[in-house]
């Protein structure tokens, strides 16, 4: 429409140029029929419309829709050369690839031809040997080495503490042997690059096999510790579907690798770019078939939806062979990734949580190496991923390095980008593995002294901080790091932080005075978690803290959030002593003397209880008479314990101390009343009433 539109406008504005051409110039006009020297004098509607179009409006509008015009149809002529330039591709990718077909005989009668050349010139019964020495002696040596072993394999794993020795220290001797057999024998330089090549895919295939069984075998000791515990819903798959998808994934691999070894062979015997493409393409049809074949007799329990997803994935694997046969190998890849990399990621989540739970007490007192095993295979697979996908985009290591291209620092951007936040992960975790650690392994026991048990409270209160501060610092390092390698620039974005940060600091003065005042609390060191501490009204057990405020757990059971802003002053009742004194009234007529003895008697008994005497600095003991009261006289004692001791101490004193009195004659002195009166008089008085009350009644005197 656009176009019709741009075309029409065009034809107008044609007309009305042949118009004032032919009023403007008379030969013009002259020289056109009589047609056109009678449009010459245009009527009155086209003179308006011709004033109308010479308006600014107008103009404006006209140069508006052209260029909207011009933009469509370049993006249309830009999107057709597009399409245009990919089918090229592909079509000149298949076209050598099927020329290469029609050579391909002839290239490899021509490499047979060159390698039987150079295998006569050696010797046919020495070449054969030396393969056959390759592919065997690492098999040989390996079975003679499990035969020795056989004895000491429990010794052996007992002695790594893991399940792997078993099967990595025979697939060791079989690599070393297969290395050591290839450097120690003599090769032409065509045998030597087939030899090497067939050396790196046995090697692949034992290890293939051998981790495999490891992996199968830690997921069945998982899930039969999962089964043992009753856990309702096992997180581990059974020993059926691994020992499926192990054989389906070592039939996968090891044919990839021997026919990567096969095609690498073709090199050095001369065959041609496009005929090792040719062969790859017709091995490739294997590795379709295994893909398929797994899929549709892959184990699941929806029949329906199996059958779905089994044709999914088929058609899914067809296209993506389509595309790596058409020369597509980004696009190729990049659909592996979509579809392998988060079972990848799931098959190395579910390895290292089976290896936690079999080797749990050889991983417990290793958290780094825990951590390090379970991120750190997560962010290699992820960063070799991610670093293989920039090679076939063209970008490698040195391109990305040196390269102006826009393409080569948007892929050095965002791989150093996806490294980055690998390795900012990677670090967080471990130091959190460490703190955490930290703040686990340092419990007490009675024994532990006032020195060990304030350093535990100061630990315990400094690193929870510390490890918050350090998640802000990693992740802000690691987002500018990322920014600077996407070419943006960071100087700019820091001092504008810089500026907001003032902005913030000035709107928000509240917040920033908690934070400062909490940093100079824990400087000061004025109180850690644990202790009971009072300010203003509030008080409590510090339990936690933040950046800004503290949680006070009250000794009747609210948790109390206070700002170091609102603290003041702070007074800490867990610090080095406390004493506790103890008012006593007793009567006047007490014996004084004897009472300081029985204070004295059950202060020594404290100090021999096993229980209190360890917490007790000073113990009980009379200090002398505080004052005369109104009904009694008031004696004052005291005790040195340590912090939070003091009540326990006390209450058993108290109950101590009534029962030594109560032994001893000692009473203590309670308020009385006593009213003052003549009580003959009141005697009389009351039995004159009574005898009146009995006349009034008819009744006798008693």
């Amino acid at each position: 429409m656009k176009r019709d539109r741009a075309g029409g406008l065009k034809a107008a504005i044609s007309g009305i140029f042949i118009v004032l051409l032919s009023a403007a110039s008379p030969s013009f006009a002259q020289t056109q029929p009589a047609q056109a020297q009678a449009a010459a004098a245009p009527p009155a509607q086209v003179r308006e419309m011709m004033q109308l179009m010479q308006t600014p409006e107008v103009k404006q509008w006209m140069s508006a829709q052209m260029a909207a015009t011009s933009a469509g149809d370049t993006a249309v002529e830009n999107q057709m050369s597009l399409l245009s330039g990919l089918l090229q591709h592909a079509r000149r990718h298949v076209s050598m690839v099927s020329d290469a077909a029609m050579t391909l005989p002839l290239q490899i009668n021509n490499a047979f031809s060159l390698l039987f050349g150079e295998i006569a010139a050696t010797g046919r019964m020495r070449m054969a040997g030396q393969f056959l020495a390759i592919f065997l002696l690492g098999a040989i040596i390996e079975s003679i080495a499990r035969y020795a072993f056989r004895r000491r394999r429990r010794r052996l794993a007992a002695m790594a503490g893991m399940h792997l020795a078993p099967r990595v220290i025979p697939a060791l001797i079989f690599a070393a042997a297969t290395v050591l057999t290839l450097l120690s024998l003599y090769w032409p330089p065509i045998s030597q690059s087939i030899a090497i090549v067939c050396v790196v895919a046995l090697i692949v295939q034992r290890f293939t096999i051998c981790l495999g069984g490891v992996l199968v075998d830690l997921i069945a000791l998982a899930r039969a510790e999962e089964e043992r515990q009753g856990i309702p819903a096992p997180t581990m798959p059974g020993r059926a579907i691994a020992l499926f998808w192990y054989r389906r994934s070592a039939t996968f691999i090891i044919y990839f690798i021997f026919g990567w070894a096969a095609i690498q062979s073709m090199e050095p015997l001369g065959l041609s770019p496009s005929a090792r493409l040719f062969a790859g393409y017709m091995l490739g049809i294997g590795l379709l078939l295994i893909a398929i074949e797994a899929v549709w007799s892959r184990p699941h329990k929806d029949e329906k939806r199996g059958h779905e997803i089994s044709w999914a994935l088929t058609v899914y694997f067809l296209l993506l062979w389509g595309l790596w046969v058409t020369g597509f190998n980004w696009l190729l890849w990049l659909g592996i990734y979509v579809l392998m990399l988060p079972r990848v990621l799931a098959v190395a989540t579910i390895a290292v949580k089976s290896l936690r739970q079999t080797e749990a007490s050889f991983l417990a007192t290793r958290r780094i190496a825990t951590v390090l095993l379970d991120r750190g295979v997560r962010a290699l697979i992820i960063a070799i991923a991610a670093i293989w996908l920039g090679r076939l985009l063209g970008v490698g290591a040195d391109t990305m390095a040196a390269g102006d291209k826009m393409v080569d620092k948007i892929a050095r951007g965002v791989i150093g980008g996806i490294v980055i936040l690998l390795a900012a992960d990677l670090l967080w975790h471990v130091v959190k593995a460490y703190i955490d650690g930290k703040l686990l392994d340092s419990p007490l026991d009675g024994t532990a002294t006032d020195e060990e048990k304030a350093k535990h409270a100061r630990i315990q209160t400094l690193l929870p901080i510390f490890r918050n501060i350090l998640a802000v610092v990693i992740a802000v390092i690691a987002v500018l790091m990322v920014l600077s390698g996407l070419g943006i620039e960071i100087g700019p974005l820091i001092a504008g932080a810089g500026v907001v940060g003032v902005a913030v600091g000035f709107g928000a003065q509240t917040i920033v005075k908690d934070v400062i005042s909490g940093m100079f609390y824990l400087w000061d060191d004025a109180f850690r978690v644990g202790e009971y501490i009072e300010s203003g009204s509030h008080k409590g057990v510090v339990e936690a803290f933040s950046l800004r405020s503290v949680k006070l757990r009250h000794h009747r059971g609210p948790l109390t959030t206070v700002p170091f802003g609102e603290l003041g002053a702070v007074k800490n009742l867990n610090r080095d002593w406390t004493i506790d004194k103890i008012s006593l009234n007793v009567k006047y007529d007490t014996d004084l003397v004897k009472a300081k003895k029985v204070i004295k008697q059950i202060g020594q008994t404290l100090l021999e209880n096993p229980e209190f005497g360890p917490h007790i600095i000073e113990t009980l003991k009379m200090k002398g008479v505080e004052q005369f009261g109104e009904f009694a006289i008031e004696i004052r004692l005291s005790m040195m314990t340590k912090p939070g001791e003091q009540f326990v101490i006390r209450r058993n004193a108290l109950a101590m101390i009534r029962n030594a009195f109560k032994e001893n004659g000692i009473e203590f002195a309670v308020p009385t009343v006593q009213v003052a009166g003549d009580r003959e008089a009141d005697l009389g008085a009351a039995v004159a009433r009574y005898a009146s009350h009995m006349r009034a009644n008819g009744e006798p005197a008693a």
